[in-house]
């Protein structure tokens, strides 16, 4: 990431600041905005966008770090805009700044919960949240959208070692740790994964339990062989190959294929082959697993992702549909009679998911759902899909069918 490259030579305590107040805003930036724009008389437009991220660095600061004294707040961001325009600019911020802190930016809870005030509260796009309103109701979608605004745990994933033996190692090492829901990781606290015990070692990944939960759900036989065709960074692909005889490890774009190598050689089993191709045209002959985990809007890992939400869109996503109906029925070519398809995604919307499934099934009447036991079946929709909700389930969003060819 560029900020991980720009804070790089910070001591760690500076490292750990500079996320925050990076995620912070991202996540708080309608709120914020709606803070400041009182406060400036010419209207928060008018305001340059340089200034209006350095306003909102320092309202962050001053709103929702109590460990950040007001004047040092207020003072870095004067800093700041001095630097960027001069004198006048530093006074413009100084005065905003100020009258923020003698006003009073709580929300009132009384407030009617509709879309517009739940966008601005908790600094979502008002397109999605009115989707959300539909599809999960007031309540369901306030939680949803609270949880996208809370910092995530960091998760591993076991690679080379089993859970078991990572958490003595861990634990061992002085590393606090506790299962993730369903099992499905272990969570430890704040840390740079690098440094953990066993990670050159390849014992573990950093991984959503979402994902973990998408390759237990894809409940592939022991000794298959594996066409993952979209399977950059990694991560499931470890998983995948801790039991298959082999696993063809696809993706489009030369780099991800390059960092999906790298993070095999250090915590693959050998048994994975990384090749650079695209999902649309297999190439692999027939075989009896292809999974199939398609780009998509990614709207249930907004909490990891908090600067996504600001580059989502209606136009992204219709584009985003068409992409993955090209691949879903471009795949069904690589499946082997009586083989299994997995499909999934990291998205919570309703055309990537079911019914997209839907569409494919009418489409290839050679293929059919198929149950599995693998996962909680409070993970599963009536449909037997795979649902992972991020504000019932503890984790990311995931979604997942698995669909069976005809013998």
């Amino acid at each position: 990431m560029a900020l991980d490259q720009e804070v790089g030579p910070l001591p760690e305590p500076d490292r750990r600041l500079a996320h925050e107040l990076a995620a912070g805003v991202l996540r708080q930036r309608s709120t914020l905005d709606a803070q400041l724009a009182p406060l400036v008389p010419r209207g928060w437009t008018s305001v340059a966008p340089d200034l209006q991220d350095i306003l909102r660095l320092g309202a962050y600061q001053l709103t929702a770090l109590e460990r950040v004294p007001a004047h040092a707040a207020v003072d870095t961001s004067v800093s700041l805009a001095k630097a960027s325009g001069g004198p006048r600019a530093a006074g413009f911020v100084n005065a905003v700044l100020r009258r923020l802190t003698r006003s009073d930016p709580r929300v009132d809870p009384g407030a009617v919960r509709d879309a517009v005030v739940l966008a601005g509260e908790y600094s979502h796009p008002l397109w999605l949240v009115r989707r959300w309103l539909e599809q999960f109701g007031t309540q369901g979608t306030e939680d949803l959208l609270r949880w996208n605004n809370t910092r995530p745990r960091l998760v591993l994933q076991p690679a080379r070692a089993d859970l078991e033996s990572l958490r003595v190692r861990l634990q061992a090492g002085g590393v606090e740790v506790e299962p993730a829901p369903y099992d499905a990781g272990l969570m430890v606290g704040s840390g740079r994964p690098e440094r953990l015990p066993g990670y050159s070692d390849g014992e573990f990944v950093v991984q959503n339990p979402a994902q973990s939960l998408l390759a237990r759900f894809a409940d592939l036989p022991a000794g298959a062989a594996v066409y993952d065709a979209c399977a950059a960074p990694g991560g499931k692909t470890i998983a995948l190959g801790r039991l298959a005889r082999m696993v063809v490890a696809g993706d489009v774009s030369p780099s991800r294929a390059l960092r999906l190598k790298e993070n095999l050689a250090r915590a693959g089993s050998g048994r994975e082959h990384v090749i650079v191709a695209d999902g649309r045209r297999p190439p692999v002959r027939p075989t009896n697993a292809v999974v199939m985990d398609v780009p998509c809007l990614g709207t249930g890992t907004i909490a990891r992702h908090p600067d996504a939400r600001w580059r989502m869109t209606l136009e992204a996503l219709e584009s985003l549909v068409r992409l993955q109906a090209e691949l879903l029925d471009r795949s069904a070519a690589a499946v082997a009679p009586g083989g299994l398809l997995v499909y999934s995604t990291c998205s919570l919307e309703p055309e990537e998911n079911q019914s997209q499934v839907e569409r494919f099934l009418h489409a290839h009447p050679e293929f059919h759902r198929e149950a599995t036991s693998a996962v909680s079946p409070e993970l599963l929709t009536p449909e037997a899909d795979l649902m992972v909700l991020p504000h019932r389930h503890g984790t990311d969003g995931a979604y997942a069918a698995r669909l069976r060819r005809s013998a």
